[in-house]
């Protein structure tokens, strides 16, 4: 239902609240499914599951037994939608697909859901590869994980390449290789691509590491043991020292891995600690009877809520899209957990267990996964009330009439105008949204090169846009300007053009630059106690002016700027980079990654094959007499 049809319900006096749900009672099937209630604004207020959809939905009906947080949704629903499914189970997993595309507000919500790094040894190469790997598995090869953070699987992968020698490359780079690289020669590969390595010997190494992946670190070390008194019994020194470094490179990682324990072979702990109404759930992640990390999560939930159905709600949500392990420990054991594991258990199709454990090692790491949940809340909290302080501070110093609840900082990058990126972050009370940021990859021909005023314009034009296009888009309440009083006078234009009065929306526009003070003597200095020039802010209708240099505000403003910074220059970077990398060949339709290797193989590079005949072209494998006329139509105009 859209907000217009929503309206009309209202201004026609249709049922709201209970009396709207009692008419739909009437007409729902005592099956499983899914509902969704929906407030008069068209958005989502909560998203539910039933065994029995007339029973579940029709409690809602009834007067008393509510708490104020279902008394509040129930009163703001206007209309219902449903979905029957064959059974609980499958509205169960309906339903944390929902709950994570809509993020209702009356729902628990897991927050900051990125997909967790893997280490992945591939399959499809003669030389198997060892890398990082994020994202679906699309590629063939053995996957080891997850590893909470990417710091962690590069810790890890650094050490096994000193471990067990496997190439890190690329197969366009190893392919193209006619010496060893630097890795080699620090013993961090052993050169498969020219051959320093028989390829029987290279595959005992992946087979080894893949060995040591899946917790057989014993039988490796003893095996290389062996083989290092061997050598040194040979005299063969040389080999013996390489054989040492290895060990003490596979007894590093087994070091790094906190809180070991050999009965957890394959297992998640999720672990909750709710003070004041805010909780935190922390994950650990055991594979190879080894700890590979933990993450803390915050998820946004009512304050009435207990932590077992935090808990439940967080779980489903947590594996929709990812593969569950054999067991799972928690700290509250949640009240469908039979409904989860059936669920869980279809899913990765092998028996899924959930569990609290009540003694032993297993209730020992869940009593420490709670400890750093504890600590981890008590963290955040505390950073929470410093950075309220900080926004009360800047409102006061702004003369803004509420603290704002949507920040937008505008950025852009570049070099001379080249891969001119434009950048958008966003910021709340309780910190950066990260799912919010956007990146504007700049349309440079519409003006001169490095012309800064243009870049903005056209970022807030698109921004700003777009949002009055789209019903329900978000609005900020603050809008930052990297730059100064041109900045600011640009960015008001593009908003006037767009038929868009700030101070009517209630938006406020202010701009930040640079400023030097002034000595008594009228001299122009910097500010010793920052170390650089100091932040001027620039509000319309007011003079540019500052903040005192240890004014909480002044810091908070700072953190906002120097993170769209950080954003706008890691953008720029990656399309520098891409662009750095990027090969004529890929713009020729029918030159996939085979035939591009080829002729590369055969010319040594982009540019004698742009000077190469047809005739010349067709000697390549793969390359026919069309699609060698069309390579050499492509670099002469053809």
């Amino acid at each position: 239902m859209n907000a217009s049809n929503t309206k009309n319900l209202e201004d026609n006096g249709a049922p709201r609240g209970a009396a709207l749900i009692a008419d739909y009672v009437r007409r729902l099937p005592g099956k499983p499914g899914v509902y969704r209630m929906i407030g008069a604004d068209a958005k989502i207020l909560y998203v539910g599951k039933a065994k029995n959809l007339k029973a579940r939905v029709s409690s809602y009906a009834k007067s008393g037994g509510h708490s104020n947080r279902i008394m509040r949704m129930i009163a703001e629903t206007a209309a219902m939608e449903f979905v029957v499914t064959g059974t609980e189970t499958e509205a169960l997993l309906l339903e944390a697909n929902l709950i994570k595309q809509l993020k209702p507000r009356y729902n628990v919500i897991l927050r900051d859901d990125k997909s967790f790094p893997f280490i992945l040894v591939t399959q499809d190469h003669e030389a198997p590869q060892i890398l990082k790997h994020r994202g679906a598995r699309k590629r063939k090869g053995a996957y080891f994980g997850p590893f909470a953070s990417a710091g962690a699987v590069n810790q890890t992968l650094n050490t096994l390449q000193k471990a067990f020698l496997l190439r890190s490359c690329s197969d366009s780079v190893y392919d193209a290789r006619t010496r060893p690289c630097l890795l080699h020669q620090i013993k961090r590969c052993s050169a498969p691509c020219v051959g320093l390595i028989a390829k029987e010997t290279y595959g005992e190494l992946v087979g080894e590491a893949k060995a040591f992946l899946s917790g057989d670190n014993t039988a490796i070390q003893r095996t290389l043991s062996g083989q290092m008194e061997r050598a040194a019994h040979d005299l063969d020194f040389e080999r013996a020292a390489s054989l040492r470094d290895r060990i003490r490179a596979l007894s590093y990682v087994q070091g790094t891995q906190d809180i070991n324990t050999a009965g957890l072979a394959e297992a998640d702990v999720f672990a909750l600690h709710l003070v004041s109404g805010q909780a935190c759930v922390q994950v650990f992640f055991y594979r190879a009877g080894q700890n590979w990390g933990n993450h803390a999560y915050f998820p946004r939930h009512d304050k009435d809520i207990s932590p077992a159905d935090i808990l439940d709600a967080f779980i489903a949500q947590f594996y929709d899209g990812r593969e569950p392990p054999a067991l799972i420990l928690v700290s509250d054991q949640p009240p469908q957990a039979d409904l989860l594991m059936e669920a869980l258990s279809l899913r990765a199709e092998r028996k899924v267990l959930i569990h609290k454990p009540l003694r032993g090692e297993k209730r020992d790491i869940v009593n420490a996964a709670v400890m750093n949940a504890r600590e981890a809340l008590s963290r955040r909290m505390a950073e929470s009330a410093s950075q309220l302080k900080a926004l009360r501070q800047l409102v006061e110093a702004l003369g803004l009439e509420v603290p704002p609840e949507r920040i937008e900082v505008y950025d852009n990058s570049h070099i001379q105008g080249a891969n001119a990126v434009g950048a958008m972050i966003v910021a709340g009370p309780e910190g950066f949204i990260k799912n919010q940021y956007r990146k504007f990859n700049m349309k440079t021909e519409k003006f001169a090169p490095g012309d800064d005023y243009a870049m903005m314009r056209e970022m807030l034009t698109r921004r700003f846009s777009r949002m009055m296009k789209e019903d329900g888009a978000e609005r900020p309440d603050l809008v930052i300007i990297d730059g100064g009083k041109g900045h600011l006078s640009v960015a008001l234009e593009a908003l006037s053009d767009l038929g868009i009065d700030p101070e009517a929306e209630g938006i406020a526009v202010i701009g930040v630059s640079k400023a030097r003070r002034e000595n008594e003597a009228g001299e122009k200095r910097i500010d010793r106690t920052m170390g650089t020039a100091e932040d001027q802010i620039v509000m319309p209708g007011r003079a540019p002016f500052l903040l005192p240099p240890r004014d909480p505000g002044l810091f908070f403003l700072q953190r906002l700027r120097d993170e769209s910074h950080r954003f706008a220059i890691g953008a720029h970077r990656a399309k520098r980079k891409k662009a750095l990398s990027a090969n004529p060949l890929d713009d020729i339709p029918g030159i996939g990654a085979k035939r591009k290797r080829a002729l590369l193989n055969h010319f040594g590079s982009a540019k004698e094959i742009a000077r190469a005949k047809p005739q010349d072209l067709e000697a390549v494998d793969g390359v026919s007499a069309a699609l060698a006329q069309r390579i050499y139509d492509f670099f002469h105009g053809g």
